[in-house]
């Protein structure tokens, strides 16, 4: 099976956004998200050849990026395409579960997905720092 991936930008307050999808049947516009970084973010998506640029099908992600930074949604409703370890998708599934405006320690998130708050702080802030999600899953809610 071919996976197809598009791309597209946004503009946010935080500059522009380049979002990466595969094509879904299931997903709202027909795309899951693969990821949602500023260009030239550390380890953030850079566009490949064979990638389509179709910034139409990011169209629901890019209304609710506006509301969000409007100040009129809270909580994102998109599908995300797979990736990351299993270990990586514990800790972002913890991040998914922040309520908004909440702020948690690396310590927590360990605590929340049954690590060590000493031992696993290290390992929890690189699985953070590879979140291919920005904004969309909170990594910038979780402090030292």
């Amino acid at each position: 099976m071919t996976v197809t991936v598009v791309h597209g930008t946004v503009g946010s307050p935080l500059g522009e956004l380049l979002l990466v999808g595969e094509e879904s049947a299931t997903a709202p516009g027909g795309v899951a998200l693969v990821s949602l970084s500023v260009p030239g973010q550390k380890g953030g998506a850079v566009v490949e050849d064979g990638w389509r640029c179709a910034p139409e099908a990011f169209g629901a992600v890019a209304e609710q990026l506006r509301a969000y930074f409007a100040g009129e949604l809270t909580r994102f409703d998109v599908e995300f395409a797979g990736g990351g370890s299993d270990f990586q998708r514990r800790v972002w599934g913890a991040l998914e579960g922040l309520e908004y405006g909440e702020t948690v320690s690396y310590g927590e998130i360990a605590t929340r997905i049954g690590m060590s708050p000493g031992a696993g702080v290290r390992a929890v802030g690189t699985a953070i720092g590879r979140n291919p999600l920005l904004v969309v899953r909170p990594c910038h809610r979780v402090i030292g």
